[in-house]
């Protein structure tokens, strides 16, 4: 395979590249940042990229991931990563041709060529670890698209630590018209009033998943 690293680490960038070129793989090219690894891709038309998905530009490896697929015909991708990043994840891994990986998985070299043979082919291969958070995030996402556009205001401050009459005099609500609103995203995320009380907390916990990453 011909591949394209786009890797802020030069350690591991150097040493992902001996052990690609030791198993019979060309690496084509090298990159530091992900404005250089989309360059380089669209110029050597490799058969897959490994992208970093914290990169240390505007053009973080998400983003470059996005651009990349979005070409006809698309560049597989398989990204690796130090921790398990949702922004914008959920959107990308839907898309077929793609892998996503925490870094240490690499360690498992067999594993891992095989990984990267199944996304090089069309195929997708995702770390256990990145589908149980990105189905998290997609249902917690679900979920507050039910809700109004003023519900979302109200909850995005609730997550800011805002009492109701804060809101209401942020938005120019009387409170009881602040309450209604809690009470209709308490039902909507099907939060059931218990004996604890933590409804708010709850609702807020939640949105802050979906917006995790």
């Amino acid at each position: 395979m011909r591949i394209v690293i786009g890797e802020d680490s030069a350690l591991f960038r150097e040493g992902l590249s001996a052990l690609l070129e030791s198993a019979g793989h060309q690496v084509v090219g090298r990159a530091s940042t992900a404005a250089t690894a989309v360059a380089q891709v669209r110029a050597l038309h490799p058969d897959v990229v490994i992208l970093d998905v914290r990169m240390p530009d505007d053009a973080e490896g998400i983003e470059a991931a996005l651009e990349i697929r979005d070409w006809r015909p698309p560049t597989p991708v398989m990204l690796l990563s130090q921790h398990v990043e949702t922004r914008r994840s959920v959107e990308l891994v839907t898309s077929g041709a793609i892998g996503y990986l925490l870094k240490d998985r690499v360690l498992d070299v067999e594993e891992f060529m095989s990984a990267l043979r199944r996304v090089a082919a069309g195929g997708t291969s995702l770390d256990p670890e990145v589908v149980q958070r990105l189905l998290g995030a997609a249902r917690a996402s679900s979920v507050l698209e039910g809700l109004t556009p003023r519900e979302n205001e109200v909850l995005a401050l609730m997550a800011r630590g805002w009492s109701n009459a804060a809101i209401a005099q942020r938005l120019f609500l009387s409170e009881r018209t602040v309450e209604t609103h809690i009470s209709s995203i308490f039902s909507k995320l099907g939060m059931i009033e218990s004996p604890d009380g933590n409804r708010r907390v709850r609702a807020i916990l939640t949105y802050l998943d979906a917006r995790a990453g």
